[in-house]
This record gives C-alpha cells, sequence and structure tokens, in this order.
C-alpha cells in the first residue's frame, strides 16, 4: 500500500497539471490542425490498413480497396490517438529524442517495405477469390494508387477530426468564461457532439446526400428505357383499356409492362398454344382515386381492380412480386413461371419508392413492408372469396428488398405456407425476418448459409442449382418455399453487428465461394461488407448477389406445369441464360 501512494500521487499530480494548463490553451490555436501525426496513433492507422488488405465476400477492385483502406486507418488513428492520449496522461515515462527519432526511422522503413508487400499479397488473394468465383484471374492491383487513395482518404478523415477538436476548443474557452472548467469541458463536448450529429444526418445526409440521391432518382423515373414500348395487350397495365396509364407506370413500371412475353414469344419457344401472360403493375405516383383510403390501400384496392379486368383471377398461376427500392421486378424470376405455364399467369406489383435500394434500405424500409403488406392482405382475400375449385395457385416473390417487402408481409414462415401455395425468395437482406427464422431455426451441424429447417419438409436454401435443391435427400412436402441464397452475397450477410461481433457466416465450414484466407476484424469487416455491396454485381451467378437462371429450378420444385419434366427445367434454363436482357 504504501508503495502504491506516490504514484497515485504522481497521477493526481499530472491529472491537475493538465486541467490547469490543457492543450487548448496553448497560444497557437492552429496547432490541433497542423501538427505532426502522433506516432503510436500512425502504427495503429497503419495496422488497420494492413487489415483492410484481407479478401472479403468478393472481388474488389483496387479503387474500393483504397476506400475501404482510408476508412480503416482512420478508425485505427481514432483509436491510437485515444490510447497515445491516455499514455501521456497518466504515464511519468517519456522515452529521450533519440529513442523517438529512431521509433520514427523504424516506422517509416518497415511501416513501408510490409505495407508494400502486404498489398501485394492481398493482390494474390484477390485472384484466389477471383477463381472461386468463376472470374479471370487476371487482376491489375495498383500498390501506388491503393496507398495514395488510402492516404488522402485518411488526411481528409483526420482533417475533418481536427476541425471538430477546434470547434470544440473554441466552444469550451467560450464556455469557461462563465462556468467553471470542469462544467465549460463537458457541456462543450455535449454540445460539439450534438453539433456535429445533427449536421452530418440532417445537413450532408439528409439534404444533401439523400436529396441529390432523391432529385436524381425522380428524373430518372419520369424516363423510359430505350427499347422500350407502350404494350399492345389489353392484359398488361399501361396497355388499351388499362386502368392505369403509362404514364403513370414510373421507369421500372414501363420495363416490367412495355417487356411482357407475348403468346407468340411463348408459343414459339414451347411449340404449344399459349396466352399472353397478365402483368399489372401499380407505380408509387399513381393518383389516388380512392380518396377515403390511406396511399397503400389506394394502390392495393386499383392493383385489384387492374387483376378483376384481366383476368387474372382465372388464370393458372397468380404471382404477387415484392419490387426493390427502384421499382425493379426481375424478370428471370418472372419469365421462367410465364414461359412453364404458357403464359397461363398473371403477375401483380406495387411500387412503393423510386429511389435506389441502398437509399430505400435507409429511408423507405418500413414503407415496404406496408405497402406489400397491404397489396398481400387485399389479393388474398379477393382469392379467399373464390370458390376453392375456381382458385388460381398463388405464389409469392420477391428479390433482395423486394423479398423484404414480400417476408414482412406474413407474420412468420408458418402464416406464409398456410395461406400461399408457395415462395420464391432471391437474395433477401440479412434483416428479412422469415430468411432471419429460417436460418435461427436450422437443424444443427447446417451451416447458416445453407440452413436445412425440419429435415427440408417445406423450405429449401439454395446457391448451386439445381444440386442445393436435392439437399437433404428426405421427400418435399406442400406448399415449397424455395430461398436462393448465396454464400458470397454481400447483401445478404451484411448488418450493423459486424461493427464488433464475428458473424456465423465466417465460421467453419466456410461457403463454397468464400476463400479460406477470409478473416474477421473488428469494425474493418464491417466496411469491407459494406464496400463489398457496390460490387456485389460484379461477379457472375451464382457468387454476389447475382442469382441468374435459379428461378428456373425453384419455380420447377414450387409450382411445375402439369407433365414438366426434368428436361423441360434444363431447356428452360438454357433459354433464359442465353436470351437477350429484357
Amino acid at each position: 500500500m504504501h508503495r502504491a501512494m506516490p504514484r497515485w500521487a504522481t497521477v493526481r499530480e499530472r491529472l491537475a497539471r493538465i486541467a490547469k494548463e490543457p492543450y487548448w490553451d496553448r497560444p497557437d490555436s492552429s496547432y490541433l490542425v497542423r501538427r505532426w501525426p502522433d506516432l503510436t496513433a500512425l502504427c495503429c492507422a497503419t495496422v488497420f490498413f494492413w487489415l483492410s488488405l484481407t479478401p472479403s465476400l468478393v472481388p474488389r477492385p483496387w479503387l474500393l480497396q483504397g476506400v475501404v483502406g482510408g476508412i480503416s486507418a482512420a478508425i485505427g488513428y481514432g483509436f491510437g490517438a485515444v490510447a497515445s492520449t491516455l499514455w501521456r496522461a497518466l504515464s511519468a515515462r517519456r522515452p529521450t529524442e533519440r529513442v523517438r527519432a529512431h521509433l520514427w526511422q523504424a516506422y517509416w522503413v518497415l511501416g513501408l517495405v510490409l505495407t508494400v508487400w502486404l498489398i501485394t499479397r492481398s493482390a494474390h488473394a484477390q485472384i484466389r477469390l477471383r477463381e472461386l468465383q468463376g472470374l479471370p484471374p487476371s487482376l491489375t492491383w495498383h500498390v501506388p494508387a491503393i496507398m495514395l487513395i488510402a492516404l488522402v482518404l485518411w488526411a481528409l478523415l483526420l482533417l475533418c477530426a481536427r476541425g471538430i477538436r477546434l470547434g470544440t476548443r473554441a466552444l469550451i474557452r467560450r464556455l469557461h468564461r462563465y462556468v467553471p472548467l470542469p462544467v465549460a469541458i463537458a457541456v462543450g463536448a455535449v454540445l460539439s457532439a450534438l453539433i456535429v450529429t445533427v449536421g452530418l444526418r440532417d445537413v450532408v445526409f439528409q439534404r444533401g446526400v439523400i436529396g441529390l440521391a432523391d432529385r436524381i432518382a425522380y428524373a430518372t423515373n419520369g424516363g423510359t428505357r430505350e427499347g422500350i414500348r407502350p404494350p399492345d395487350s389489353p392484359l398488361v397495365s399501361g396497355g388499351p383499356g388499362s386502368l392505369i396509364s403509362w404514364q403513370d407506370l414510373g421507369f421500372q413500371g414501363r420495363v416490367f409492362a412495355g417487356s411482357a412475353l407475348t403468346k407468340e414469344r411463348i408459343g414459339a419457344y414451347t411449340g404449344r398454344p399459349a396466352k399472353d401472360p397478365v402483368r399489372v403493375y401499380v407505380s408509387a405516383s399513381v393518383p389516388e382515386v380512392f380518396g377515403s383510403d390511406t396511399p397503400y390501400e389506394t394502390k392495393a384496392r386499383l392493383a385489384v381492380r387492374e387483376l378483376e379486368r384481366t383476368g387474372a383471377f382465372d388464370r393458372d398461376v397468380l404471382t404477387i412480386a415484392g419490387t426493390t427500392g427502384t421499382g425493379w421486378v426481375n424478370a428471370d424470376v418472372v419469365e421462367p413461371l410465364e414461359y412453364m405455364h404458357d403464359g397461363d399467369t398473371a403477375t401483380v406489383a406495387v411500387q412503393y419508392s423510386y429511389l435506389p435500394s441502398w437509399v430505400s434500405f435507409l429511408v423507405d424500409k418500413e414503407r415496404a413492408g406496408q405497402a406489400t403488406r397491404t397489396l398481400v392482405e387485399a389479393v388474398l382475400a379477393k382469392v379467399a372469396a373464390l370458390p376453392k375449385e375456381d382458385r388460381p395457385k398463388l405464389v409469392v416473390t420477391g428479390e433482395s428488398l423486394g423479398g423484404f417487402a414480400i417476408e414482412s408481409s406474413f407474420d412468420g414462415l408458418r402464416d406464409l405456407l398456410n395461406r400461399t401455395d408457395g415462395a420464391l425468395l432471391v437474395g433477401t437482406p440479412n434483416f428479412a425476418p422469415i430468411s432471419q427464422e429460417i436460418r435461427d431455426h436450422r437443424e444443427s451441424g447446417s451451416p447458416v448459409w445453407r440452413p436445412v429447417l425440419d429435415a427440408g419438409r417445406n423450405v429449401r436454401v439454395g446457391q448451386f442449382i439445381p444440386q442445393d435443391l436435392e439437399q437433404p435427400p428426405s421427400a418435399w412436402g406442400d406448399p415449397r418455399v424455395v430461398s436462393l441464397q448465396n454464400a458470397s452475397d454481400p447483401v445478404v450477410w451484411w448488418s450493423s453487428d459486424l461493427l464488433l461481433h464475428r458473424p456465423q457466416w465466417l465460421r467453419a465450414p466456410l461457403g463454397p465461394d468464400i476463400t479460406p484466407a477470409i478473416r474477421w476484424f473488428p469494425l474493418v469487416t464491417f466496411w469491407q461488407t459494406t464496400i463489398d455491396m457496390a460490387v456485389s454485381y460484379g461477379v457472375e451467378a451464382p457468387h454476389g448477389h447475382r442469382y441468374g437462371a435459379a428461378p428456373v429450378d425453384a419455380w420447377a420444385a414450387i409450382v411445375p406445369r402439369e407433365g414438366w419434366t426434368d428436361q423441360d427445367t434444363d431447356r428452360l434454363r438454357a433459354h433464359i441464360t442465353a436470351r437477350p436482357s429484357p
């Protein structure tokens, strides 16, 4: 006890001296911004940059690697700066100038050599990952460019942080004129944090980033993709006799309606008589025709009226499709069903937003569930009112945020099975409730990227199709749910939990297209996976966020036409793969 007292006394004296002469009272106020980086913080920043070079779910271009490295380095610098400040405050030991000079020399030599070597090793890891995901092994990994981008981004973030500290110091000094120093420090820190938070959220993000994205998306939604023309079929929204005008369909609605298959195209493929498929689409901007309803009810009622007008409830299969943020419905999901059933199908979708999916995730996620759930309830109520023998087979489908919208329309997996004749879920995000339920209740021993639920009686999860749908080997029941889920899809696995928790998808055994060199690091893996989502379409199916013609096999398992064979599935898969994108 007696030996410990001087040490604590020294600490108290040092803290008292810091309180009397704090760093924010230095004569030159610009010192906070222009001073040379701290060595300890710089070492931490360099280590975090090295960690960012490790491979993640999909191959990264060198440009985005520089971005990930710069963000990671800034995070590491922040932790190092805090540790260095605490050490200087609590420790009486200081290295001599000679020792400091040697430490700096060692940092520049070892840091530069190790950084170049690790970036080179990172290129080899990226090449290996490309091979696993069926991409050409060639990769241009610009070592100087990666270092420069990371350095510039790190420096910009550091200057921003120091500018905030400088502003906080000025605020504390002003407050200290009226209140004691401890109170000024506490109040100044809180006010500074509030100003920065509100400024970033409301000014930079909401009015800046989101506002710009909204203006661009709004302008795009008013246009029409080249080659898309109004449909001639009265069975398609925007066509003759439609309750929804071509102008009111929006960009993605016009793509969905204007690229609808015809009975001639279907018949030319099948060699059998066919029908024109029904396609109903209600956009986010459709005029409200039922004044007393909510916007969601308006769209749902209009969709049901359009389904009634086109005779959709007399078709063999009726599909409710969830849309992504922009209102997109994947033709690779819709067309296989139309070919399979000789056009005797109807598909209905409601757009809840025209914003890009990443923006919709941030500001429209709840609207996606509400809008789609209202549509599902309206259609289910109409189908339930029909005699059982006259009801169409009702299935639901959605990809990405559209899958989340569909899953949010039901109270869990059991409700989905009880109220539909099947479902196809494609690349649904991590927070989709039914996909979460399947993973959380999977059988022991089945990995999270290929969960087995109840011996595969009603649900099958797959990536490599059709092989994965044959596992487990037990018999299928009805109705059937197929979830297409790539082990390397960052949209499926992205979560804020990655910041501090090791995810289950990184536990052995790893997915078949994930490199064994992948590692989890706090904070770093979160930014890697975030960037991965931006390049998740840069690989070929079945990797990343691409699923190709896998819906053909899925629909063949869920609602095949009578007499449908494996040979029919193979032929249709080849046709969907080879046809030009609609």
